[in-house]
């Protein structure tokens, strides 16, 4: 955001490894996004959707964080399938948040634990204090899978605390923790 209000958008480079490909998503990779999320909306307490969001959610999604001057990364293999995505948004709606931002990342349950996780969030968080923010935050649900929070961790994030009971899904009480990462100084 430089000196003025206003985020700019950098897109990252291609990145390959291990036949994957790592690229800013297009409205036709939408639909794999909502694959790859619906999965954990069914399947986990990850997220505390309980209805995966339908497509017209992600169109949304995706054309509001571009608006907004912040990456939206897919993960695609060999055939141009979405294995995974990561992207941010704004933390809170309030203007004096307006240089802190949250991540999202899933990656696919069958190709999970092979990088695709860091390959995705570290050029999203280089795009987005390149773009302006100061701080990201990552609110992680004590139903997700460690390597979320390992994974994070890994890229700088620290714990800064937990809410604790905040959200019941499957009849499980969850907690979410708040991990922190400073991206550039004020």
């Amino acid at each position: 955001m430089d000196t003025d209000d206003t985020p700019h958008t950098h897109d990252p480079a291609l990145q390959t490894d291990d036949g994957y490909v790592v690229r800013p998503a297009t409205g036709d990779d939408l639909p794999g996004v909502a694959a790859v999320y619906a999965h954990y909306v069914a399947e986990s307490t990850a997220t505390f959707e309980e209805v995966a969001p339908g497509i017209e959610f992600w169109r949304e999604r995706h054309a509001s964080t571009l608006a907004q001057g912040w990456p939206f990364l897919v993960a695609v293999d060999a055939d141009d399938v979405v294995v995974g995505y990561a992207y941010v948004g704004w933390w809170r709606p309030r203007p004096a948040y307006r240089f802190t931002v949250e991540t999202s990342i899933y990656v696919a349950a069958d190709v999970a634990g092979h990088g695709l996780g860091r390959r995705l969030l570290e050029p999203v968080l280089d795009s987005a204090a390149a773009a302006g923010a100061r701080e990201a935050v990552a609110v992680i649900s004590s139903g997700a899978s460690p390597a979320s929070r390992r994974l994070h961790e890994s890229l700088g994030f620290e714990a800064v605390g937990v809410l604790t009971g905040v959200g019941v899904k499957r009849g499980e009480v969850l907690d979410t923790a708040i991990l922190q990462k400073h991206l550039r100084a004020p």
